[in-house]
């Protein structure tokens, strides 16, 4: 009986991140902002990251979403966060805020002014044509409450969602089944990971280099973004410099994408409504 040879993930893709400027003046790079077939079924990755408090202070005021989820996670500094659901609070270096917008959810995210670094990220994943109208939900993960996996001394695994040897992440029941791994490889280390074959995956490299497939054609470096094919197992390779990298991947949704702005749907028509109802103020559906 012939046993069956495991797929390796090759790269479909290596893109630098673009300086943008989002909310109310905050300047951050975009790792990508589209919808794509690898990439389903997240739509946007943003990268931010100032010491200076006049790129980022002026926040995202009050605003909108529909149909998607928003995962933000804080690497440096501290935002603090209110919504229609009643939710308000703060959450610092190490956490992370997994807000389900469903059928409607009006938000604000704001930056608090310290000295030294704001950094950290924001993540959108869509919702199939099932799930956006569910009900909001909000769920606001604390740095302790994420376990940390340690793997022969040289790799470290943050499993914010999904699961490592064993381990699983705080945030699950997620429709899209995603996994979203922080995770750091010392020099001269070889890091392997099951992903399941057919979930689209990518990696953004928040610090030094390393080799995103087996054949280790390529170093890839700080603000990139590696689009991955499909397969089994992906391989990350360090060799001088230690490598820090995020590692996310998801069920693709495979239906139309109808999006401007805060709001994703799947028709032009479902769009129109809801900018509608949030003009006229039926936007939210819990109260």
């Amino acid at each position: 009986m012939v046993k069956n040879m495991v797929k390796t993930r090759t790269i479909y893709q290596i893109t630098e991140s673009q300086e943008t400027m989002e909310g109310a003046g905050v300047r951050l790079r975009r790792a990508f902002g589209q919808d794509h077939p690898k990439l389903d079924p997240f739509l946007l990755l943003d990268d931010f990251g100032s010491e200076n408090p006049d790129d980022y202070i002026s926040g995202f005021p009050w605003h909108p979403h529909r149909g998607i989820e928003t995962i933000t996670y804080i690497l440096h500094g501290k935002v603090k966060h209110e919504d229609s659901l009643g939710n308000a609070g703060v959450i610092g270096q190490g956490d992370v805020q997994w807000m389900t917008a469903g059928s409607g959810i009006i938000h604000q995210e704001m930056p608090e002014k310290a000295e030294g670094l704001m950094s950290g990220f924001q993540l959108w994943a869509n919702l199939p044509s099932s799930s956006k109208m569910m009900n909001p939900r909000y769920q606001e993960v604390k740095k302790s409450e994420i376990p940390e996996v340690q793997i022969d001394d040289k790799i470290s695994v943050k499993v914010i969602c999904g699961e490592v040897k064993g381990i699983k992440g705080p945030v699950q029941d997620i429709v899209t089944e995603p996994e979203y791994l922080d995770i750091t490889i010392q020099p001269n280390t070889i890091f392997k990971h099951v992903i399941k074959e057919e979930h689209n995956s990518f990696a953004y490299v928040i610090e030094g280099e390393g080799f995103f497939d087996e054949k280790k054609k390529k170093t890839v470096g700080k603000q990139h973004l590696i689009v991955l094919e499909n397969g089994d197992e992906i391989q990350i390779t360090t060799a001088e410099s230690k490598l820090r990298l995020l590692l996310i991947s998801g069920k693709p949704i495979r239906e139309p994408v109808a999006w401007s702005g805060p709001i994703v749907m799947n028709t032009q028509e479902e769009l129109r409504l809801a900018f509608e109802e949030y003009r006229d103020g039926t936007f939210i559906k819990n109260d």
